[in-house]
């Protein structure tokens, strides 16, 4: 049995979902580690992970609208808004959400179905670097 850590840097530029299987696929490709189960993290509380539609991209935007609906940016709704009126609502879209996601590892490549892609889901109004860390244990 191996392991294997890696962080990733991505850059977001506001609300939105960024995708990142690529470089998942090329560091879980390097490890060498053809069978296993990789756990993906991300380090914040106002981002997120999601597993979702790669093709076509009014998906993205219409989850970028609902959550936007489901949980709004409205003065004097939320105590917490120490960094703005998105502070808040991000922490509750975080929670919604998920932070970590585990993907099985076969042949040397994520498990992911024809349509799926892997995004940081960013929930703030302004750019940010989000850190998330990949484990991949296998052999």
């Amino acid at each position: 049995m191996r392991q294997a850590l890696h962080r990733l840097r991505i850059a977001t530029h506001g609300k939105g979902l960024v995708p990142f299987t690529r470089d998942v696929r090329d560091w879980v490709t390097s490890t060498g580690i053809g069978t296993g189960l990789l756990t993906v993290w991300c380090r914040h509380t106002s981002a997120s992970l999601t597993v979702q539609e790669n093709a076509d991209p009014t998906v993205l935007e219409d989850i970028k609208r609902y959550f936007e609906a489901l949980v709004p940016e409205a003065p004097g709704r939320y105590i917490h808004d120490d960094e703005g009126p998105d502070d808040m609502p991000a922490h509750l879209r975080t929670m919604l959400t998920q932070t970590q996601i585990s993907i099985p590892v076969a042949d040397g490549r994520p498990v992911l179905g024809t349509w799926q892609g892997l995004y940081l889901f960013e929930h703030r109004r302004h750019p940010h670097q989000r850190d998330i860390v990949l484990h991949l244990i296998g052999e």
